[in-house]
C-alpha cells in the first residue's frame, strides 16, 4: 500500500465504526495559552475533555498535523539522526467523547492492525498501566482483561506511570493508557532476543505504534485526582511509523512519505543518499523532515520571527540550512526548491500548502537568503573567537553569542572548533542559555490555581453581538498570579463581553454583584471558554451579575474592524488576488493589517486603496451578517483564512456581495457610513513576503488628519507662509546642501593644518616615529581621517590621536606595516585590550588602523602614555 492508501484505509475503517471524519486542525494553535503548536491529535478537542463545550459528534476520527520540538524522544537535535523521530508528523486518531470506552477501543485497535492491515500478530506487544501505590491508582485490570481476549497474555506487559499514564499538563484531564508496540527486526534477531525485553527501551526497530488513552480522571492543583463525570477515549497512531511497518522498511525515511523529497534533494545537490549514519545521510533526513514542519506551519499562518512560535520555525529552518551548507556542500538556498514536490504530495489531504505554494516558497527563500548571509558573518566571527582563544577551550559566553546573535546551534560551533583542534566550554554555554531561559520565564510566569465551580455548567453563551449588557451568573472562577501580581478570572453563563479573537482585542467594562462593582480589564478565550479578567474578587459570588461592556470603546473597535474588511477587499482589487490576510490587530485606537505581498506599495497604490475604501464608506452600505453552513459560505465567495479552524456553521460578514464577504466572528457596525473617513498612516515590511498597513478610521482618522494639517500649518509659519510650500522646502534643501559642501571644504583645510602641526610633534622611540596628541575635531570620522592621512608622510610610525567630542572620548590608532611586523603590534588588539578599558568604552578595527569610543574622557593622556609604553 502507498502512504495515501494507508491513511485512507484508517479513515474508512473508523467511518465504518460510525465515526465522523473531521479535517486536521491548523498546526498553529489559537486561543490556548498553554501551547504554541498542535503537538497531539487531541488538542483541537480539549474543550470536550475539559467540559467547556459539548461535542457535535460523540465519535470522531482524523489525521492531524502535529509539531513537536521538545519533550520525550522529540529533541530537535535528535531528528534526522535516528530513523523514526520527526518535528512535524501526522497523528491518526479516533475519539470517543463519553460514548464507547476501553472494550471497543482495544477491540478496534486489534482488528485494524491485525486483520485489516495484516501486521503479523507475533510481532505485536501491548502495555497496560501497572498502577501507582503513591497516587492510590490501581492497575488497569479492565484494559488487561480486554487485551486477554485477543492477544496472548505473555505479550501484555505492565508499564509504569511514565510510560502508561497520560496527562494533558500539570492539571486537567488524565488517565491510564495502553500502548501497542511492533517488533520490526528480522527473524534471526527476534530468535536471539525476546522482543518484550526491548519494548519501551528506545530500540530503533521495536517501536510504539499506537497509544489508546482512557481519560477518566481530573488532576487538581494540589496533585490529587478526581473521577471525571464522563469518560473519554483519545487515541493516536503515528502515521509515519505505521507506513514504515506496512511498507516493510527499516526507516521512516525509506517510505514514500519521504522518498520523493529525498530524491529531489539528490537532484539539487548532485549527491546520492546512502541511508547511513554519516553526516551526509543525516543531512538528507533533516531536510526531508524539516521542510514539512517549516512549510505547513507557514501555510497555517505562523511566519518565522525572533520570538515565540516564530522563533521555533526559524530555528528549524536554520538547522536545515546549516546541514546542507556544512554536510552537502550546498552554499545557496535549497529548501524553497522542495516546495513543489511537497505541495503536490499533500494536495489531497492538506490542500492549504498547494493553495499558498508561491507565497510559502518566497518566504522560505528569503529566510534562507538572510541566514546564509548571517552564516557567513558568523563564520568570520568564529574565526575571530578562535584567534583570541587561549588554550584549547572556546569560552561558553562566546559560543552563546554565536547562538544568540548569529543563530549558530551549539553543534555547529562544536564542529568548527574541532576542525581547529579546539573544544567548547559547553557547561558555560548551558549556563548562559539557562540564564536567558530564566529571564524569559520570569517575564512571562503565570501561576494558575484550580477553578472553583459556583454553578455546574459546561457551556457559555455569548450575547454580545446584539447587546452590550446582560444579567448572568458566575459559573466558575480562579486566582492567577502574573509576574507576581494577583488577579482573578471569572466565567459567566451568559456574557456580552467579546473575548480577544481574530485580531480584535477583548472588551473591557464592569460586572456588578448586588451593587459591588468589579472592573473587567480584559476578556480572553482559553480554547472556547470566555474569561473575564478582574483585579478584585467580589464578596457575593452567587449574586446575579449585571455585566456591562464599555460601549463607547466597543463602538470604536467595531469601526476599525469593519474598516479592515473594506481595506482587505480594496487591497485585493488594487494589488491582486494573491493578497491574503496574515495577521491583524483591531482596537479602539487604530487598525493594523498584515498581508501577503512582495513589493512596497507605491504612493499611488495607497491612494487608490484609500479612495476605494472611502467610496464604500460614502455609499453607506448595510453590513449584513448571516450564519450558514461553511460550504455554503465558501460557495457564496467568502474568504476563509488559512490557519483558522471553522465550525460547520459559520458567521459571514457581507459588505456588498460583489465587494467584501468574509468569515468573521468579530463585532461590526450596522452600515459602512458609520466609519466616517479612512486614512492609511503607514506601510512597511514585517517579514519575508508580508507587508503591514496601519490605518485610522472614524474619529481617530479625523484627529490624525487634523494633526497632520497642524504640522503643515506650523511648517508654513516657520517658512514665513510661502505661496508654494514644496518649492520653498526644495530651495531650503538646496541651500543646505551647498552650505554642507562649503563646510566640508573648510573642515578638509583644517584637517590638513592639524596634520601638518602633528608632523612637527613627532618623536623617535626605539627607531619608531611616534605621534601622540589630544586634538580638537568635530567628529570621530575626522579623527580617523587625520590618523589615516599621516601614513602618507611617515614610514616606520605609531600614531595615537585622541579627542573629547561633546564630553565623549574618541581614539584613533595607526601603525605602519613595518612596525606592526617588527614589534608584533596589532592596532585592533591594542584598542580592545589597553585603550577601551581606560575610556570605559569599546572599539576595534584592522591591524594597521583601529578606533575606539567611550564614556570617560578624563584618561586621554593616559591613553597616549599607554601606547608610548608599548614601544
Amino acid at each position: 500500500m502507498t502512504a495515501a492508501e494507508i491513511r485512507q484505509k484508517y479513515l474508512d475503517f473508523f467511518a465504518s465504526k460510525k465515526h465522523q471524519i473531521v479535517p486536521s486542525a491548523p498546526i498553529v494553535v489559537k486561543n490556548d495559552p498553554t501551547l504554541l503548536f498542535t503537538n497531539a491529535g487531541m488538542n483541537q478537542f480539549k474543550d470536550y475533555f475539559l467540559g467547556n463545550r459539548k461535542p457535535e459528534h460523540t465519535r470522531v476520527a482524523d489525521t492531524q498535523k502535529c509539531l513537536r520540538v521538545s519533550g520525550k524522544h522529540n529533541d530537535l537535535e535528535e531528528v534526522g539522526v535516528d530513523t523514526y523521530h520527526h518535528t512535524m508528523f501526522e497523528m491518526l486518531g479516533n475519539w470517543s467523547f463519553g460514548d464507547y470506552f476501553k472494550k471497543e477501543a482495544i477491540a478496534w485497535s486489534w482488528e485494524l492492525l491485525a486483520d485489516v492491515y495484516g501486521i503479523p500478530k507475533d510481532r505485536l506487544y501491548v502495555t497496560v498501566f501497572e498502577g501507582d501505590e503513591k497516587e492510590n491508582i490501581p492497575k488497569d485490570e479492565e484494559a488487561w482483561n480486554e487485551w486477554k481476549k485477543v492477544i496472548a497474555e505473555d505479550r501484555i506487559l505492565l508499564g509504569n506511570k511514565k510510560d502508561n499514564f497520560w496527562e494533558m499538563g500539570d492539571t486537567g484531564p488524565c488517565g491510564p493508557c495502553t500502548e501497542i508496540h511492533v517488533d520490526c527486526r528480522n527473524d534471526e534477531e527476534r530468535k536471539l532476543v525476546d522482543g518484550k525485553t526491548l519494548v519501551n527501551n528506545d530500540h530503533p526497530q521495536v517501536i510504539e505504534i499506537w497509544n489508546n488513552v482512557f481519560i477518566q480522571f481530573n488532576r487538581l492543583k494540589d496533585g490529587s485526582l478526581e473521577p471525571l463525570p464522563a469518560k473519554h477515549v483519545d487515541t493516536g497512531m503515528g502515521f509515519e511509523r505505521l507506513t514504515r511497518v506496512l511498507q516493510n522498511k527499516q526507516s521512516n525515511y525509506d517510505t514514500d512519505i519521504f522518498t520523493g523529497t529525498i530524491a529531489e534533494v539528490e537532484k539539487i545537490v548532485g549527491k546520492k543518499y546512502t541511508a547511513g549514519d554519516d553526516k551526509e545521510s543525516v543531512a538528507f533526513r533533516v531536510l526531508a523532515d524539516h521542510i514539512r514542519a517549516i512549510c505547513f506551519t507557514i501555510a497555517d499562518g505562523q511566519l518565522p520571527s525572533n520570538t515565540g512560535a516564530g522563533y521555533v520555525i526559524r530555528r528549524i529552518l536554520r538547522r536545515a540550512v546549516r546541514y546542507y551548507y556544512s554536510y552537502l556542500g550546498y552554499k545557496q538556498p535549497l529548501l524553497h526548491q522542495l516546495l513543489p514536490t511537497l505541495a503536490a504530495q499533500f494536495e489531497k489531504v492538506f490542500p492549504e500548502l498547494k493553495a499558498q505554494e508561491s507565497f510559502v516558497q518566497k518566504v522560505v527563500k528569503e529566510e534562507e537568503d538572510a541566514f546564509l548571509r548571517t552564516l557567513d558573518k558568523g563564520l568570520k566571527r568564529i574565526d575571530d573567537i578562535i584567534n583570541v582563544t587561549k588554550g584549547k577551550l572556546i569560552d561558553g559566553k562566546a559560543a552563546f553569542e554565536l547562538f544568540d546573535t548569529f543563530g549558530f546551534p551549539i553543534d555547529l560551533t562544536r564542529l568548527i572548533a574541532s576542525e581547529q583542534s579546539l573544544s567548547v566550554d559547553e557547561a558555560g554555554f548551558d549556563k548562559e542559555m539557562q540564564q536567558q531561559k530564566e529571564r524569559s520565564r520570569a517575564a512571562t510566569t503565570i501561576d494558575t490555581e484550580d477553578w472553583f465551580e459556583v454553578v455546574p455548567n459546561n457551556s457559555v453563551e455569548f450575547v454580545g453581538y446584539t447587546t452590550t449588557e446582560a444579567n448572568s451568573k458566575v459559573v466558575k472562577y480562579r486566582k492567577v498570579n502574573i509576574k507576581g501580581k494577583a488577579s482573578f478570572q471569572i466565567v459567566l453563563d451568559k456574557t456580552p463581553f467579546y473575548a480577544e479573537s481574530g485580531g480584535q482585542v477583548g472588551d473591557t467594562g464592569e460586572l456588578s454583584f448586588d451593587g459591588e462593582v468589579a472592573i473587567v480589564t480584559d476578556t480572553k478565550k482559553e480554547n472556547d471558554l470566555i474569561i473575564h479578567f478582574i483585579d478584585q474578587l467580589p464578596i457575593n459570588m452567587s449574586a446575579v451579575v449585571s455585566a456591562k461592556v464599555n460601549a463607547e470603546r466597543r463602538k470604536k473597535i467595531a469601526v476599525h474592524h469593519s474598516a479592515t474588511h473594506l481595506m482587505h477587499a480594496a487591497l485585493r482589487k488594487v494589488l491582486g488576488t494573491h493578497v491574503a490576510q496574515k495577521g491583524s490587530l483591531v482596537n479602539e485606537e487604530y487598525l493594523r493589517f498584515d498581508f501577503s505581498h512582495f513589493a512596497k506599495m507605491t504612493d499611488e497604490e495607497i491612494a487608490k486603496v484609500e479612495a476605494l475604501v472611502n467610496e464604500k464608506i460614502r455609499a453607506n452600505i448595510p453590513v449584513v451578517i448571516k450564519e450558514m453552513p461553511k460550504d455554503d459560505a465558501i460557495a457564496l465567495g467568502a474568504m476563509a483564512l488559512f490557519g483558522e479552524k471553522y465550525a460547520d456553521i459559520v458567521r459571514v460578514v457581507i459588505m456588498d456581495e460583489n465587494y467584501s464577504i468574509e468569515l468573521c466572528g468579530g463585532t461590526h457596525v450596522g452600515s459602512t457610513g458609520e466609519l466616517g473617513f479612512f486614512k492609511i498612516t503607514s506601510e512597511a515590511a514585517v517579514a519575508a513576503g508580508v507587508r503591514r498597513v496601519e490605518a485610522f478610521t472614524g474619529f481617530a482618522a479625523e484627529q490624525y488628519v487634523n494633526s497632520e494639517f497642524e504640522s503643515i500649518r506650523a511648517i508654513r509659519g516657520l517658512l514665513k507662509n510661502p505661496k508654494e510650500l514644496s518649492k520653498s522646502i526644495e530651495n531650503l534643501q538646496t541651500e543646505n546642501s551647498e552650505l554642507k559642501k562649503k563646510l566640508e571644504k573648510l573642515e578638509a583645510r583644517q584637517l590638513v593644518v592639524l596634520r601638518n602641526e602633528l608632523l612637527q610633534k613627532d618623536e623617535i622611540i626605539n627607531n619608531v616615529t611616534f605621534i601622540g596628541d589630544i586634538i580638537e575635531v568635530s567628529n570621530a570620522d575626522a579623527l580617523k581621517k587625520i590618523c589615516f592621512d599621516l601614513k602618507t608622510n611617515l614610514n616606520d610610525y605609531v600614531a595615537v590621536l585622541c579627542a573629547n567630542i561633546d564630553g565623549k572620548p574618541f581614539v584613533a590608532l595607526g601603525i605602519s606595516d613595518t612596525v606592526a611586523a617588527a614589534k608584533n603590534l596589532d592596532a585592533g588588539k591594542i584598542i580592545k585590550e589597553h585603550i577601551a578599558p581606560l575610556i570605559k568604552g569599546g572599539g576595534g578595527g584592522q591591524k594597521n588602523l583601529a578606533t575606539a569610543g567611550g564614556q570617560d574622557a578624563s584618561n586621554l593622556q593616559q591613553v597616549i602614555e599607554k601606547v608610548k609604553g608599548l614601544l
